[in-house]
């Protein structure tokens, strides 16, 4: 079942041109709106006049979130204050929080995207759907919230804490649908066992997991815990929130609902863009947004895109593949690159370990140093570890599994179950304790 067929379905051309009307439109409404980007444009000679095809896009300036926090608040803001409905803010852990300013018009758009990715996961106005994203300045709670009321399904606004209701009421309701972070995703799994409840006595069967990195593992172990079928969900606030890109059925890439959302690849390095099938950093353009419209924003996200009309699903948007990394929060121990998420598939590949490790880069004699802490699951824990043997020729195992992807040595801690520790919100995976001079 597709949402709305007439964008979502879109032939190249069709979108080409609606992409090109849109982007001078609001290239010529930021023009006017924000002195900002009038004097980014008026410094590259540049009039809204330039702009007349989506690929007059590389004409213009990128926007790095350091420019939203340097003009915190509102300098980045389009929309005159009385036409601002809602704001929503970054954590703000490195600085100033990103704040977010919507219109009445973006909060529709914005419903709209969210019903096209709940639709795609097979979410009908007869489920009951419970949305355990944090409610609040995070975007995730409120923007499922809204999709999941304008789709025409009940919503149960569990957001965060108190896990052992939420279960109960997963039961008791008979909640089939539910959004929340995937390592959530498994901490609620961890509390129905340890509640004596099992899966087949829920009925969950889809799950819109995103806000923080997980991979094909973690997804075969959060269907197999919770028996449902879980999709990736992306999105971030300072595009609009959960909704810009959604899985559908056949789960082979992200469609983007780029009809609102124009996304690029572009080498991080030399900010050239790239071809279909590279990978590089996502940047997006708001074609539509009226709040706090932005150009050529450059998300950190590492991703490749592929295009959509090949998707036997029906949809032609153009898709993008699963967030490898990032390339700010990107690792760089003893010169190599290395991402949680790597890690996390060598963790996940092992049937011995639990979804829950810790990276701590640590620098010790001017050398940097990798620890991976990990979980050892219940039925590993209690069989093997009588002796230090089974210990050290597990440790080893994944040492040199973790060696061969990473191509630099992790000292490798295994952990009892349940002894890292866990977040009702993003998961926190690494802990860099590396003073740099």
């Amino acid at each position: 079942m597709i949402w709305n067929p007439n964008k979502e379905c879109m032939s190249r051309d069709e979108m080409s041109a609606l992409q090109g009307k849109r982007l001078h439109k609001i290239v010529e409404y930021v023009y006017h709106n924000v002195p900002f980007y009038r004097n980014k444009l008026q410094e590259m000679d540049i009039t809204p006049d330039d702009i007349n095809t989506i690929d007059d896009i590389v004409k213009l300036p990128f926007t790095t979130k350091q420019d939203l926090r340097d003009n915190y608040p509102y300098g980045l803001q389009a929309a005159p204050q009385s036409e601002i409905i809602r704001v929503h803010a970054s954590s703000g852990t490195t600085g100033n929080p990103t704040i977010v300013g919507y219109t009445r018009k973006d909060i529709g758009v914005w419903s709209e995207c969210m019903t096209r990715c709940l639709t795609a996961y097979g979410i009908t106005r007869d489920d009951t759907f419970s949305v355990a994203y944090g409610y609040g300045l995070f975007t995730g709670g409120l923007g499922a919230h809204y999709g999941v009321e304008n789709l025409g399904a009940a919503v149960v606004p569990t957001s965060t804490g108190n896990t052992e209701k939420h279960v109960r009421l997963i039961r008791d309701l008979g909640i089939t649908g539910i959004a929340c972070t995937p390592s959530y995703a498994l901490y609620l799994a961890e509390t129905m066992d340890k509640m004596g409840i099992t899966k087949d006595e829920i009925k969950l069967r889809a799950g819109a997991f995103g806000a923080e990195p997980w991979t094909e593992n973690m997804r075969k172990e959060i269907e197999s815990r919770l028996g449902l079928k879980g999709y990736n969900l992306y999105g971030l606030s300072e595009i609009m929130g959960p909704c810009v890109s959604y899985e559908c059925s056949e789960q082979h890439g992200s469609h983007i609902c780029e009809d609102h959302f124009y996304p690029e690849i572009i080498n991080p390095q030399t900010l050239e863009r790239l071809p279909n099938g590279e990978t590089g950093e996502l940047v997006f353009t708001t074609l539509t947004k009226e709040g706090m419209p932005l150009l050529r924003y450059r998300t950190k996200d590492l991703c490749s895109l592929m295009e959509g009309d090949d998707c036997p699903c029906g949809r032609t948007a153009v898709r993008m593949t699963r967030i490898v990394g990032r390339s700010d929060d990107m690792l760089i121990i003893r010169g190599i690159n290395v991402f949680p998420s790597q890690v996390e598939s060598v963790v996940l590949s092992m049937e011995e370990f639990a979804p829950r490790y810790l990276l701590i880069v640590d620098r010790v004699n001017n050398l940097d140093t990798l620890q991976v802490q990990v979980e050892v699951r219940p039925e590993y824990f209690t069989e093997s570890f009588d002796s230090l043997a089974p210990i050290a020729a597990l440790e080893k195992k994944l040492s040199d599994k973790l060696k061969s992807v990473l191509s630099i040595s992790a000292k490798v801690q295994l952990k009892a179950p349940n002894t890292i520790e866990r977040s009702q919100g993003k998961s926190k995976f690494v802990i860099d304790k590396r003073v740099l001079n």
